[in-house]
């Protein structure tokens, strides 16, 4: 069983990278993938913590499609690549910043008593983002949990959240090619709908994706078996992974998800034969 898609402290998680590792190994797990939010930052800890779990470098880029944030994971990111990243990303932290800042300043006036150092202090030193300000909204009694924070005052239709900048999906894509590593589209149907995806998986296949995430903890069978039809049908491999936070998903553990979620290791082996040599 292994596990693609988890989170550390150096973006929103609550583990650090090394912690990670050992939640794995505890949990059975065979392989786990850091895929922190638009950061490498964790990924020198991770990989050098790495024992009797194989530990996969990655990240997870956020991007635009017509107007849809869509979060696409680059897994098997080679080392040497990493400042590139670091380079691509910096504008999207500079917009990113300046979003988290509005979004504070306006739930400020509001009447939501919450402050910017708050957030900061929330985040632990990793980058900032949505989910650290639903962290104090929920802390401070104005949310009852993270995912209500997201469902109302944090949406886009919240009045209070306007998104930064992203960069196209499309040349995301492309990038993360470029740099040897496997593009997989991170749970794909709470982005776009079906017919949405069967606009999108063509010119995302020839742009370079390798993957789509059909096991994922928020699936049924029918969705999954689903992405499973359009992953054979544009010749996309699976993959799957279970966004795991920490705590700030406390209902999502490493390696099962909900319980449920079961990746098979056949699915890191079929993805590692994607990877591009430098």
């Amino acid at each position: 069983m292994v596990d693609l898609h988890t989170h550390s402290h150096c973006s929103d998680g609550s583990l650090t990278p090394a912690q990670l590792l050992r939640a794995a190994e505890k949990a059975g797990v065979t392989a786990v993938a850091l895929c922190d939010h638009n950061t490498v930052a964790g990924l020198p800890e991770f990989m050098a913590a790495a024992g009797t779990v194989e530990a996969v470098p990655g990240v997870e880029f956020s991007a635009n499609y017509q107007g849809k944030e869509l979060h696409i994971l680059a897994l098997f990111l080679p080392g040497e690549s990493w400042a590139a990243v670091d380079s691509r990303l910096a504008q999207l932290h500079r917009e990113k910043e300046a979003s988290n800042r509005a979004l504070v300043a306006a739930l400020r006036c509001g009447g939501y008593a919450i402050t910017y150092e708050e957030v900061t202090a929330m985040a632990g030193g990793g980058w900032i983002n949505r989910a650290h300000v639903a962290q104090v909204l929920t802390r401070k009694g104005y949310t009852g949990s993270v995912q209500e924070a997201f469902r109302t005052l944090l949406n886009r239709h919240g009045g209070f959240y306007v998104p930064p900048k992203l960069p196209d999906a499309l040349e995301t894509i492309a990038f993360i090619k470029d740099q040897g590593a496997v593009a997989v589209l991170a749970h794909p149907l709470l982005s776009l709908d079906a017919a949405q995806l069967r606009t999108f998986l063509p010119m995302a296949g020839a742009a370079g994706l390798d993957a789509i995430e059909t096991m994922y903890p928020l699936f049924d069978e029918a969705a999954t078996q689903l992405l499973r039809g359009m992953a054979c049908e544009f010749g996309l491999l699976e993959s799957g992974g279970s966004d795991f936070h920490g705590a700030a998903k406390p209902d999502i553990r490493i390696g099962v998800g909900r319980g449920t979620l079961a990746v098979p290791d056949a699915v890191l082996e079929q993805l590692r034969g994607k990877r591009l040599r430098k």
